[in-house]
């Protein structure tokens, strides 16, 4: 059976839902199943972007054969290798010798380690800013690395002003036959859900996202296609601003997330009581989770949106309740920043998890503690009530300023969404450009019209022009980087010298080793001192160049 659904003239929507996995990436609930996009181009030549996940690829073979209705598949636009959408690439690969692979150079390695090397030699490599000629349509790669693998890429049609953008605008949840945001409410439906997606899936990457995010500025998108999750054409505008919120790790709204670890009701019965304490101060924007119930990926997303966290956990094993260590490790592994945090810690004789959550928290960069840490033994008593009323007030306190700093911030930003979202200048710069085909090396497939453009997008290993504000998320025309991303010309750590180094007992040859950190990915290479590192390429993002790498330390080892 095939099932389709045409986009614009000779676009298909191709893709599948799948109820029956419970977890996304094995990790991730998803009770409402998840949706799997690809799409299929028939112009003068065929192209498809993407395959997709074994859950649905029997139906998926089936629509893609339909509708080339016995004519060659002349491209398949790799622009994403994570094998939810690449599971299929041999399959597809295969009924169609003659089609020629598009995609970076990272994703060639991937096409080899994961489908071996004659599949590779299939394979275009193009770049940021090369373009491929359909026929009608003129089709623009940008690469995206880190966003959330380092092999992808975002395909943009001038034409159509559509935007085939990976794992980049996806969601949770299955479609269910509702293709397009406009079927839903957006706030009610979809946001949340946006929101959870984003912040466990591609959160971790807030400097990357908003790379791509400076990219797409000049490109007029009129529908984004993204590789999970609903097309996006009524709230294009909405959702480029939240990326450009939740990229720079900045609280969407004013509000508490309490997360509370309680083994036999104490700490959860002063979590309460701490939330209607707030509702009563006038803070009603609450969310209040116990983590032995909720997924940390609901609790991740919350934090996400609001300013605040109150961290309250019973003592277990002289440390932290594992929940609560497992919600705190996602918040630091995922880079969640600028944010309070308040903490309650219990313990029947010896509390000591409150010392330890908030050594984690302070490790976060730029976090701040509200109010003094209330501890309490086995349960909260009536002595303690003005302890929590001053954590009260200090918690309400903090709301109140940030809520003063939005409206301020408000005020100097109005229409500044619309600006950032869609920008028509470069559209025209992409429109109409056509290279002649060439021969494939083996023989079997015809290469693309691709053409290295240098007056369109920089190259990732090479931006030096403009930068965003982590403030208000403009762009300007300074070259230095914005706070919250890595800057090319960081100053490296000075290193102890080497003599100072202490020795190695009872080795007498050693040698000296030097860790420097990639500013992109924060990959830490340990290499020998004396190594160029400004011809060194990270293993992980593949990035390279003069000072992409800052040292970090040295140290003497056997020789």
């Amino acid at each position: 059976m095939h099932c389709e659904h045409e986009l614009a003239p000779g676009l298909y929507w191709i893709g599948g839902d799948d109820h029956r996995t419970p977890l996304f990436e094995g990790h991730h609930p998803v009770p409402h199943g998840m949706a799997y996009n690809n799409y299929l181009l028939l112009d003068e030549k065929t192209v498809l972007f993407d395959t997709i996940d074994r859950a649905v690829e029997e139906r998926f073979l089936e629509t893609v054969e339909h509708l080339l209705d016995e004519r060659p598949l002349d491209y398949i636009v790799i622009n994403h290798m994570e094998p939810d959408h690449s599971a299929t690439l041999g399959a597809v690969a295969a009924r169609h010798p003659e089609a020629a692979l598009v995609c970076t150079a990272t994703a060639k390695q991937m096409v080899k380690q994961f489908f071996g090397p004659d599949l590779a030699e299939r394979v275009h490599v193009v770049g940021d800013g090369d373009t491929l000629d359909t026929g009608a349509r003129t089709l623009t790669f940008l690469k995206a690395p880190m966003v959330h693998w380092p092999e992808v890429m975002v395909t943009y049609d001038a034409d159509d002003r559509i935007l085939f953008s990976a794992d980049a605008f996806g969601s949770f949840g299955a479609l269910d036959g509702r293709l397009f945001d406009s079927d839903y409410d957006f706030d009610a439906e979809l946001l949340d859900e946006n929101r959870r997606y984003y912040a466990n899936i591609v959160g971790k990457y807030g400097t990357q996202v908003t790379d791509l995010l400076d990219k797409l500025d000049g490109h007029d998108v009129d529908l984004i296609c993204p590789l999970h999750g609903p097309l996006v054409r009524d709230n294009i505008t909405r959702l480029i601003g939240l990326y450009r919120t939740w990229a720079a790790y900045r609280p969407e709204d004013a509000g508490v997330v309490i997360a509370y670890a309680s083994i036999y009701g104490g700490t959860r019965d002063v979590a309460e009581k701490l939330a209607f304490k707030l509702s009563d101060r006038g803070v009603n924007d609450l969310a209040l989770f116990d983590v032995s119930v909720t997924d940390p990926s609901y609790i991740l997303s919350e934090a996400f949106r609001v300013g605040t966290v109150v961290l309250a956990s019973v003592t277990y094993n002289a440390g932290v309740f594992p929940k609560m260590q497992e919600f705190i490790e996602a918040m630091v592994a995922h880079n969640l920043r600028h944010r309070r945090f308040a903490i309650i810690q219990n313990g029947s004789w010896g509390p000591i998890a409150g010392r330890l959550m908030t050594k984690a928290v302070e490790a976060i960069p730029d976090s701040t503690i509200v109010g003094d840490m209330l501890t309490i033994k086995s349960r909260m008593t009536d002595a303690q009530e003005p302890d929590l009323d001053a954590l009260a007030d200090a918690i309400a306190a903090a709301v109140r300023d940030e809520d003063g700093e939005r409206a301020d911030a408000a005020g100097e930003t109005a229409g500044e969404d619309a600006a950032a979202a869609r920008v028509t200048a470069g559209a025209a710069g992409v429109a109409g450009t056509a290279a002649a085909p060439g021969a494939d090396p083996a023989g079997t497939a015809s290469a693309p019209s691709v053409n290295r453009s240098s007056t369109t997008a920089t190259p990732a290993d090479d931006r030096t022009g403009t930068a965003s504000s982590p403030a208000d998320g403009r762009t300007s025309t300074a070259a230095a980087p914005s706070a919250n991303r890595a800057s090319t010309a960081t100053t490296p750590l000075t290193p102890p010298p080497a003599r100072d180094l202490p020795p190695i007992p009872g080795t007498a040859n050693t040698k000296v080793m030097q860790v420097w950190r990639c500013t992109f990915c924060g990959y830490q290479a340990e290499v020998p001192k004396g190594t160029d590192m400004s011809t060194f390429v990270c293993p992980i993002c593949f990035h390279s160049g003069e000072g992409r790498f800052v040292l970090v330390r040295e140290k003497v080892v056997p020789a």
